[in-house]
């Protein structure tokens, strides 16, 4: 059975060329992954669903929002904020 999501990443991508795949079936987890990818700096190699890789802008839906996650979660835990907080301030949801 092919997972809903497939996300093609590299770690390190200046000191490694092996590209890995995460799946999964829940599109929350897939972004929360996308988050864990961002902040570690690896480099996304390609978003697939249901074994079709996205168009750019889908890919870019996906990763904006897990952009936005992160950044509502590290300016939350930086200041010491609420999520609604976070929200009102910054416009980020949480």
């Amino acid at each position: 059975m092919i997972a809903k999501y497939d996300i093609e990443y590299i770690i390190h991508p200046a000191h490694n060329h092996r590209v890995d795949t995460h799946r999964t079936d829940d599109p929350i987890a897939a972004e929360d992954f996308l988050m864990t990818l961002l902040a570690d700096g690896a480099c996304i190699q390609a978003i697939k669903h249901e074994g079709c890789v996205l168009s750019n802008n889908q890919a870019d839906q996906m990763v904006g929002i897990a952009a936005k996650r992160l950044a509502a979660r590290l300016i939350a835990g930086s200041l010491s904020l609420d999520a609604s907080t976070v929200k009102h301030r910054f416009g980020l949801a949480a």
